[in-house]
Formats: C-alpha cells, sequence, structure tokens
C-alpha cells in the first residue's frame, strides 16, 4: 500500500506487486523503499550514457589509429579515465536514486520489521557521512589542485578541471541520499499514524 506520492506506508515484509525501481524481482523484499525516483534522474541516465559513448569512441578511435598508421592515441588515455569516472560517479547516483545498490540480505530479511527500518536507516547516516567527506575533501583538492596550477601528465591541462566534477557530482549522489532518508522517513511516520487510527477504531 502506498500514499499519494508512492510511499509505501505498511513497510511489508512481501515484496510490492508492482515491479518498480526498488521492488522487482532480485531486489531486497524487506528492505523498506521509500518511492521511486521518477523522470528525475533522466539526466544523469544520459550523462552516464553520454560517457560510455565517448569511452567506446576513444577506444574505437585508438584500435584505428594503431593498426591503420603510426600514430598514437594514447595521451587520450586521461579522458578515458576521466569519463569512467564520471560514468561510475553518475552510476552511483542513479542505483542511490532507484535504491537498487547490491546488498546482501540474508540475515537482514529474517529480522523483524523494526529492525530492518533501523538498518536502513542508519545505513543513510553512514552514507550521508560518507559522501559529505567525498564532497569537503574533494573540494579542497580541486582548490589545491586550483591554487598551485597543477596540470595532467598527458596532455598538460589543468587538472583541475578533472577534479572538480568528484565534489559537484558527489553533492548530486549526496542529495539523492538526503532525499530517500526524507522519504523513508515520511513513510515510516505514515505507517505510524495508520497503525495508531486502527488501534484508535477497534
Amino acid at each position: 500500500m502506498a500514499d499519494q506520492d508512492g510511499i509505501p506506508i505498511d513497510f511489508s515484509a512481501d515484496p510490492s506487486v508492482e515491479d518498480g525501481p526498488g521492488n522487482g524481482p532480485g531486489s531486497a523484499p524487506d528492505t523498506p523503499d521509500a518511492g521511486g525516483p521518477g523522470k528525475s534522474i533522466k539526466i544523469e541516465e544520459a550523462l552516464a550514457a553520454l560517457a560510455m559513448a565517448l569511452i567506446c569512441l576513444i577506444s574505437l578511435a585508438n584500435v584505428l589509429v594503431r593498426y591503420m598508421t603510426d600514430a598514437s592515441f594514447a595521451f587520450t588515455e586521461e579522458f578515458s579515465v576521466f569519463l569512467l569516472v564520471v560514468m561510475t560517479l553518475f552510476g552511483a547516483s542513479i542505483a542511490f536514486a532507484r535504491n537498487e545498490h547490491i546488498r546482501i540480505t540474508f540475515f537482514l530479511e529474517r529480522f523483524p520489521k523494526r529492525v530492518r527500518i533501523a538498518a536502513e536507516l542508519v545505513t543513510l547516516v553512514v552514507t550521508t557521512v560518507l559522501f559529505s567527506m567525498i564532497v569537503y575533501y574533494g573540494a579542497v583538492f580541486t582548490f589545491d589542485e586550483y591554487q598551485y596550477d597543477e596540470v595532467s601528465a598527458g596532455l598538460g591541462y589543468p587538472s583541475w578541471i578533472y577534479s572538480i566534477w568528484l565534489p559537484l557530482i558527489a553533492t548530486i549522489i549526496l542529495v539523492r541520499v538526503l532525499r530517500r532518508g526524507w522519504r523513508l522517513a515520511r513513510a515510516k511516520k505514515s505507517s505510524a499514524d495508520k497503525s495508531a487510527d486502527k488501534g484508535e477504531l477497534s
């Protein structure tokens, strides 16, 4: 059962009858879901796909140039590494938004409902702390590279134009995590209110 925003309000131990992000086969049936992300992740999906496409094009160009000419595109490796990191971070953001991160729930799904909810909240708190640190130290690292005019080894570009994406995308991930925590808290409150109403009626 879900409220008007699509948030489950009963935290049932059974899988949802609707197969959606975080609710389909292969997902953890006993982990509370805070609702799907809707269309809000389309930009992240597009950017991740673009990064993958560019990596493929650069790799293909490297192969063709290596076997058809005497030239080398080895210097483009820093682009490939940068795009791979960007794609991975956007993929993490999408996974957080959909609640589709890989998890081991063999023991967790056998605990009572309260324990499962508490475990989900603890996970969100730890994740929030982790990505807050990544945002902070990533920003400090980027500022240091900008301040000391560090350049990349391959192409000699300013290093900060690569590293600045770490705190930026980590901030997006942090927003996703906080938004999920907020929706989970709302779902928990709605579930508690509904249980209280049933108690009064009985």
